[in-house]
């Protein structure tokens, strides 16, 4: 029975789904984080490319082990747009990169925080792309959120400005924000994609896309300078390897943690991520956050929640008309 209602949730009570989801979620932040400082580690010895290609390949092992218990290997090479799918590996890919680079370069936590603006982005994404309509009050959270993200930018911005004063901080925090629109527009991919694929067909091609993308890298070290890959050492080996099953799991963990729960009930543990970047960043790298990064993370965080409660609003809305052009009886 519970090998049953692990595998399959649906076959779960409404009250334990739920917060099975909300501890999957928090699980997800932490290996998300866990393998964002790992990455960081093995950054500074290994070219970015090589660390995307292990990070995307590697993972593919709790993949296949989910699907395998599940007898679902099929759903995962099931491919309804072939392109859709290739547009949403380049693009995740690139994210990536940017994202990896801007851990190397900066503080874990304002890595991370950085990050949060991606959520931001989707929602003019969102307007521009798939057309959906956007009022007031979600326009006015997503510039608030801006305004917290400019104020994490701002030191290392700022400093960049003055001659002489462009440093890795600076070029981190342009790669973290990079990695933000990549991660937007990844976002709106899937929202595409998620009405003809199978949950297993994206997370499957997406690693594939992303290590192939990636293996591009190793040819170009050789006449660009973007660092050629390197035949890492038995710790080296053993961290890039632990960074894709760190990837690869709190994939599924988030996948899960959706299945389980309304994504309004889910999304806000996200930002749990901020309270482990900030501990294992102190622990292990001495990183305390700065005064910019404290309150800007603090808008940032307010104003995603912001959108995420209208969004749970607006749905019981759309629930309740559904509801009342029902026909009863």
């Amino acid at each position: 029975m519970f090998r049953r209602t692990l595998l399959y949730p649906e076959s779960a009570p409404l009250l334990t789904r739920t917060i099975t989801g909300i501890l999957l979620k928090i699980a997800s932040t932490i290996a998300f984080t866990a393998m964002s400082s790992l990455v960081r580690v093995a950054g500074q010895e290994v070219p970015v490319g090589q660390v995307v290609f292990c990070r995307a390949f590697f993972a593919l092992i709790p993949l296949f082990l989910v699907l395998g218990l599940r007898g679902q290997m099929g759903e995962a090479v099931r491919l309804g747009s072939f392109t859709g799918h290739v547009k949403r590996g380049i693009i995740g890919a690139s994210g990536m990169c940017f994202g990896f680079i801007a851990l190397t370069l900066l503080p874990l936590a304002d890595a991370v925080t950085i990050g949060y603006a991606a959520p931001l982005m989707v929602v003019p994404l969102a307007v521009w792309i798939l057309g959906e309509k956007v009022r007031v009050y979600r326009w006015t959270a997503v510039a608030v959120g801006f305004i917290g993200v400019v104020v994490i930018l701002w030191p290392h911005l700022a400093d960049a400005a003055r001659p002489g004063g462009w440093d890795a901080q600076a070029a981190g925090a342009l790669a973290a924000l990079g990695g933000a629109v990549c991660a937007a527009f990844a976002t709106i991919q899937v929202r595409k994609l998620v009405s003809t694929e199978t949950t297993a067909s994206i997370v499957f091609m997406f690693m594939a896309l992303c290590s192939v993308v990636a293996l591009c890298t190793l040819p170009l070290g050789y006449v660009l300078p973007i660092g050629r890959w390197v035949i890492p050492n038995p710790t080296q080996m053993m961290i890039l390897v632990v960074i894709g099953i760190f990837g690869g799991l709190g994939q599924m963990l988030l996948t899960e943690s959706y299945k389980r729960a309304d994504t309004s009930l889910i999304a806000p543990f996200e930002y749990f991520s901020m309270i482990w970047a900030v501990l294992i960043g102190y622990i292990i790298f001495s990183d305390v956050p700065g005064p910019f990064v404290v309150v800007g993370g603090a808008i940032v965080v307010a104003s995603g929640l912001m959108v995420i409660w209208r969004e749970h609003i607006l749905g019981l809305e759309r629930a309740r008309a559904r509801q009342a052009v029902t026909p009863q009886g």
